[in-house]
């Protein structure tokens, strides 16, 4: 009797994988699981098979839930990556799951590492967070069935993988419009790391509440920073030596405007009195900063939650929901914005 193909919902099975490459079906098992005790030529052979029968893991039995989340950060030296962090945990943390935080830092070797690190604990799900992975490494989950969700996608998403983002386009066009309400018309924006889809669509937003207001943007006010307080000092530094200096400013991110504040600051100028800041995020500890930041609140636990449940979802073989889904923004009015002064 031939040998069983494909089970009962189509899948074709380890069983049927082991038969073409000529293997027993404890090894396929353990090139599917990641283990490192196959040989080379052995591993390269059942991959390929599994790759072109599009092979995934059987979902787990229905009531029975994930055993453990990877949640990957391209770094972890921000308190918005604790926030997001908060959200997955929670949600994991109900459904009896356990989360591995890890950090890439942008080094291939590192992303390479980590995939050796989830091919050897058998990870039920993948969190990727403002990062990017080697097509050749999203391959690789693929055929290990591990299903992948994007949050705050740095670049064009995978076409396959459901993404979570804010609506960050509606986020710089508020926090702009506020400052135009106010009486700015000088308005300089500290703009983030252009290869990320948030910064371009904050940056956007900022244009077209400008031309929306009949101003031509001006782009020696547009400066570049890297969403970290250091960049904002310097951009802002860089804007109060033009010329014609801005009246406000819109940090693309919170920590890039509390560095802007500390540069006025050491310069002897008052926020708002001399100049008015907003920031994007809402960070916990922006409420307490000196003056109490205007900010634009960007959803990151919810972000977390619903990223988590989605992948929850797919590892339970169910449908994600949307695939691609933007939750709304929020402007959040305190005392770090005020009319421009009179300079006349």
């Amino acid at each position: 009797m031939p040998a069983r193909e494909a089970d009962a919902e189509g899948r074709v099975t380890i069983t049927e994988i082991a038969r073409r490459a000529g293997v027993s079906v404890p090894t396929v098992s353990r090139v599917v699981n990641g283990r490192s005790d196959v040989a080379p030529q052995t591993r390269a052979r059942v991959e390929d098979l599994l790759r072109r029968h599009g092979y995934r893991r059987r979902p787990a039995a229905p009531g029975t839930r994930a055993a453990l989340l990877d949640l990957v950060f391209n770094n972890l030296d921000s308190p918005w990556a604790v926030e997001i962090i908060r959200g997955v945990e929670e949600v994991a943390h109900a459904a009896g799951a356990g989360t591995v935080v890890s950090a890439l830092h942008d080094r291939s070797g590192d992303a390479r590492e980590w995939m050796r690190n989830l091919r050897a604990r058998a990870s039920d799900g993948v969190v990727l967070v403002t990062s990017a992975l080697e097509p050749t490494l999203h391959e690789e989950l693929r055929i290990l069935g591990v299903p992948l969700v994007v949050v705050d996608p740095a670049g064009s998403p995978a076409l396959d993988a459901p993404t979570i983002g804010a609506a960050n386009w509606a986020g710089g066009l508020a926090a702009t419009e506020h400052l135009l309400s106010l009486g700015h018309r000088r308005i300089g924006l500290i703009a983030g790391p252009p290869r990320l889809l948030c910064s371009r669509a904050r940056l956007d937003g900022y244009r077209a509440a400008l031309e929306g207001a009949g101003i031509a943007p001006d782009e020696s006010l547009v400066v570049p920073g890297d969403f970290r307080p250091e960049s904002g000092f310097t951009a802002c530094n860089t804007l109060l030596d033009l010329p014609e200096p801005p009246t406000a400013v819109f940090a693309a991110c919170d920590r890039m405007a509390l560095g802007a504040i500390e540069a006025l600051r050491r310069r002897g100028l008052r926020v708002p009195q001399d100049m008015s800041v907003v920031g994007f995020d809402d960070l916990p500890e922006v409420r307490w900063s000196a003056p109490p930041l205007t900010t634009i609140r960007q959803p990151l636990e919810d972000m977390g939650r619903l990223a988590a449940r989605t992948v929850l979802r797919l590892a339970r073989d169910e449908e994600p929901g949307a695939p691609r889904v933007e939750l709304g923004t929020d402007l959040v009015i305190r005392s770090s914005t005020a009319p421009p002064p009179d300079r006349h």
